[in-house]
């Protein structure tokens, strides 16, 4: 597979091709990170604190990458894992106390990062469009990655799962902290650019490109869903 040239980082300068991803769809599993109403909703929220604080505007289009290209693309692999009996699981930000003492520090602290998002609040459910389905596995965090401080990677061990989808929010944090996680345990990552966002493209691009090759390979949803579809197809 031909490394994207937006995502070709300086340490695979000379090495522009790599293996082309595999999917076996029994030992695949889909993870949605953050895609929570708290970070999604225009109306709750992040949305509400920033509309408070007179810094909606400069917000909009990361609101807009969401509606119109993240949450369409997410239910459009969440369709083709459904459909084909894959393995579908997410990741949100929720503790389980009111007072958020059960938080790590970084969630405890000042500015962007700093959130307390109770595991009962409307914040902390997934969006409508994107909600759990009976069998699927919801983890809680109260982390950037999915894969600290849970039992994530202990269930994908007992689920036999060796490759992850990521999608989700924000790229340069969540979504990255659980690729390199994911990565590190010994599972190969795919990062589908544009079902994740970030609070702008050039965050979001720069992200994946530090990322690309080293810890997953970057696709988009249409190469994704075509990869399933062709090993579906060599499986039968």
């Amino acid at each position: 597979m031909k490394v994207k040239e937006k995502y070709l980082s300086f340490y695979y300068a000379k090495q522009p091709e790599v293996a082309d991803p595999v999917i076996d769809p029994k030992k695949t599993a889909l993870l949605l990170v953050d895609l929570q109403k708290e970070f999604v909703s225009r109306e709750i929220g992040d949305a509400e604190k920033l509309k408070a604080a007179g810094d909606w505007e400069r917000w909009l289009p990361f609101y807009d990458r969401l509606e119109q290209v993240v949450v369409p693309n997410n239910k459009r692999l969440l369709d083709v894992f459904r459909a084909n009996g894959m393995t579908v699981s997410y990741g949100r930000i929720a503790c389980l106390r009111e007072d958020g003492e059960d938080r790590s520090p970084v969630q405890k602290s000042e500015g962007w990062n700093g959130m307390l998002v109770h595991i009962d609040s409307e914040g902390a459910q997934i969006v409508d469009e994107l909600k759990p389905m009976k069998n699927e596995i919801v983890v809680n965090k109260t982390t950037d990655s999915v894969t600290t401080g849970t039992n994530y990677l202990q269930l994908l061990q007992f689920m036999g799962i060796e490759t992850v989808v990521v999608t989700g929010i924000v790229t340069d944090q969540c979504v990255a902290s659980t690729v390199r996680g994911l990565a590190d345990a010994g599972l190969k990552v795919i990062c589908v650019e544009d079902a994740c966002a970030a609070a702008c493209m050039e965050l979001h691009e720069a992200e994946l490109k530090i990322m690309s090759v080293i810890y997953c390979d970057v696709l988009t949803t249409e190469e994704t869903v075509a990869l399933i579809q062709q090993s579906i197809g060599r499986a039968e």
